[in-house]
């Protein structure tokens, strides 16, 4: 167990930073996790996108949402389940 010092500085025990690589000067991320804090390797992290790709998947979600608006099919998925949400309504309802 680690013990937070005046300074709210925390040490890693040894058997953790052999395991995941963690050496002196590594910088590392506190991740709010529900009613827990994560620690993560910052080099676990995917890199971060460029503005040029995030905005090409932009414009690729843009297109997608403009598709399904004008009713065309988007990602092969078939129009017509041979079922409709009334149909889905109706075999829930309680006999």
């Amino acid at each position: 167990m680690a013990k937070v010092t005046s300074k709210l500085q925390v040490t890693v025990p040894k058997v953790l930073a052999d395991e995941y690589g963690i050496r002196p000067g590594d910088e590392v991320l506190w991740v709010r996790s529900g009613e827990a804090v994560r620690m993560v390797p910052a080099r676990s992290l995917p890199p971060a996108l460029s503005v040029d790709d995030k905005l090409a998947l932009f414009d690729a979600a843009t297109k997608r949402q403009r598709a399904r608006q004008r009713g065309k099919r988007v990602g092969g998925a078939a129009r017509d389940r041979g079922w409709t949400r009334e149909d889905l309504y109706e075999r829930a309802r309680p006999r």
